[in-house]
């Protein structure tokens, strides 16, 4: 078999282990470390380095490597680092060196070819591949072609992994807001009503019980017109975090709508988790030069009702009672006077 056959045969195989590697890799890590391997190997180079761009980041990144020790690795970060570095002009350039010295007394080359990929008809820079040599050597043709090829499934490894994770950011993002009130970082409606359900549902199969409390910042109508919206946002914020500071692991803490704020309290404990809470308010300072407090009313299942809305109702009834005595009050369900 001549020298060149060979040579095609070799690429053909770095090639076909590359795409296998796109096609079927595990994991962006998996198919990079694949496509240097095949590519090291099918042209004789002693290290591949792969650097990406990281939209977040005005840099690039060390993404992958094959052939190097940790202070190559070190050595290689830090050049990645750096804007005037010939590797990062060529991914800002976009165009490929090939017999690049290294410099100094080494007489390794480099090859360097930029990552790019191309959505809506636009080219995007992706990153830059490099590899090396211990000695300088000239490039023929044909591995020109196959490093230029295996680049660009390397820029395609690179795009998709970004996608990947831009899409599992999004759906995380919009599974958050789903169930969290965007305002306050809190539970929403949606949350508490399913928990609600749920609690209810182990009590009474346990035989246990829960509380909720429903909370009504006081003179919340009158704060926002006096000291304008963005104040009362101030109020709602630190309301939540009071809440959430102020409750148990076990317990559950929503905004419920506007003003009001809603506690799921597994137990007997309910109505003792709500005075701390308002105790723990009544200690805030002032937000906009208005003081902050708030009203709750607690039910309790099964005591003073069995389904979640005949609860809800219940604690409504109760907050009710509560706000007629005063700022700052508490009434359970079933209780006849503030406290």
């Amino acid at each position: 078999m001549s020298t060149r056959s060979g040579a095609d045969r070799a690429h053909l195989t770095a090639f076909t282990r590359s795409a296998e590697a796109l096609a079927r890799g595990a994991d962006l890590d998996a198919t990079l470390s694949a496509i240097l391997g095949a590519a090291t190997e099918a042209v004789g180079a002693t290290r591949g380095v792969v650097a990406v761009q990281d939209p977040d980041r005005p840099t690039l990144e060390l993404a992958a490597a094959i052939g190097m020790d940790d202070d190559a690795m070190a050595l290689a970060k830090r050049a990645v680092a750096d804007p005037a570095h010939p590797a990062v002009v060529t991914a800002r350039t976009r165009t490929a060196t090939f017999g690049r010295p290294a410099g100094g007394d080494s007489t390794a080359v480099h090859a360097d070819l930029p990552l790019v990929v191309s959505r809506g008809g636009v080219e995007r820079p992706v990153g830059v591949a490099t590899f090396v040599w211990a000695a300088p050597r000239t490039f023929d043709r044909g591995e020109r072609e196959l490093l230029t090829a295996l680049a660009d499934l390397i820029a395609v490894a690179v795009d998709r992994g970004q996608l990947a994770a831009m899409v599992a950011e999004r759906s995380e993002w919009f599974e958050r807001m789903a169930h969290t009130d965007p305002l306050t970082g809190l539970a929403n409606h949606r949350t508490f009503a399913r928990i609600l359900e749920l609690e209810l549902a182990r009590a009474g199969r346990q035989g246990g019980e829960v509380s909720v409390a429903i909370f009504d910042v006081d003179d919340f109508t009158r704060t926002n017109e006096l000291a304008g919206h963005a104040a009362g946002d101030d109020i709602l914020r630190a309301i939540a975090s009071v809440l959430a500071e102020s409750v148990r692991l076990v317990d559950t803490v929503a905004r419920y709508g506007g003003d009001e704020f809603v506690l799921v309290a597994p137990g007997a404990a309910g109505a003792m988790v709500a005075r701390r809470v308002l105790e723990a308010l009544a200690a805030l300072s002032p937000v906009g030069d208005r003081r902050v407090s708030a009203c709750a009313g607690v039910a309790r299942f099964p005591a003073d009702a069995t389904t979640g809305d005949d609860l809800l109702a219940a604690a409504e009834a109760a907050l009710g009672r509560a706000r007629e005595s005063g700022h700052g009050r508490l009434v359970e369900a079933g209780v006849r006077s503030g406290s």
